[in-house]
């Protein structure tokens, strides 16, 4: 990163995060204390207004505002393909506000950049759900969440799990998290006194209440990693003639796949052998359960019950 490029960074880094030290810029942008020090004095010389704490950091005058910028191709693509999945995939509002938002950022492109970066983005397509005739019922989901999320609002809701019997619950709604195409809620569930996750295809009857909650403090949504308590293993046999579609499969549950003279051996990894029958399954004769036996025993049943059916 040169001088130039270096400089706007910092701005931006300063406007986005607030007060940082010298140390951390030094270390982010991969440069010495010294330089960050020179950068800015270099940066005060040019007009932009830094304030320096000692023993705290840098920050910007309350009030400044980087002045609009100019984009490149490949950034004004990313901006604008971004927002087209905001259009296509958030509640209304959302949607109202990406619509706008791409506006002004094709509004201030010159000429030759729009048409390039048109140009480009013609090279991509997003296919998502927008047809689905759930959609409706998600985006008023999106809206009703969004709003209990920002105004730390508990919600209830009736939920119902493939083979279980619903569950009425009561939760405390931390952030929403868009998975491999399926939106999830990530809230602190009051019938299990923890965190837990809730697709929200599985929801049903959701209704915002009166009772407010307080989220943890240290509780960020981009930081939170969810504990794997994925523990038992599932080995399985795959046909040569099957091997290449579970690679391409890209299936949450693998763990290791290993090529071997007798076809390919797959390990899966997770929390009950259930969650996988189906899927082992879907892959008729070309797919063998090699432990444990009890899954063995299970696929066997459902082979009995699948024969009587025919």
């Amino acid at each position: 990163m040169n001088k130039t490029d270096r400089l706007l960074a910092i701005v931006l880094e300063l406007q986005r995060n607030g007060m940082q030290r010298a140390e951390d810029l030094a270390a982010k942008f991969e440069t010495s204390i010294r330089t960050i020090y020179r950068d800015m004095q270099a940066l005060s010389e040019a007009g932009v207004p830094i304030v320096g704490a000692p023993g705290q950091g840098y920050s910007l005058l309350e009030g400044y505002f980087l002045p609009p910028m100019s984009f490149t191709v490949e950034e004004a693509v990313t901006l604008l393909i971004g927002l087209h999945f905001v259009e296509r995939e958030f509640d209304d509002d959302y949607q109202a506000k990406a619509y706008a938002a791409r506006g002004k950022i094709e509004a201030i492109l010159p000429g030759t950049t729009r048409r390039e970066a048109e140009r480009v983005r013609d090279a991509f397509r997003l296919l998502t759900g927008k047809m689905s005739e759930g959609n409706g019922r998600r985006e008023e989901m999106l809206k009703l969440l969004r709003r209990a999320i920002l105004d730390q609002r508990r919600v209830r809701f009736n939920y119902k799990k493939p083979g279980l019997d619903v569950r009425v619950r009561k939760v405390d709604p931390y952030g929403i998290v868009y998975i491999g195409g399926t939106w999830v809620l990530v809230a602190f569930c009051h019938l299990r006194q923890a965190l837990r996750h809730f697709r929200m295809s599985r929801i049903r009857d959701l209704e915002l209440l009166v009772e407010g909650f307080r989220r943890p403090p240290d509780f960020t949504l981009h930081s939170y990693r969810p504990p794997d308590d994925r523990s038992v293993l599932i080995k399985l046999l795959i046909h040569h003639r099957a091997a290449d579609k579970v690679k391409e499969s890209d299936y949450f549950y693998i763990e290791e796949l290993e090529d071997g003279q007798d076809g390919l051996h797959v390990t899966l990894r997770v929390r009950r052998p259930e969650e996988v029958l189906h899927w082992i399954l879907g892959w008729g004769s070309d797919a063998v359960v090699l432990s444990p036996e009890s899954l063995r025993q299970r696929v066997r049943e459902e082979a009995e019950k699948i024969i009587k059916r025919y």
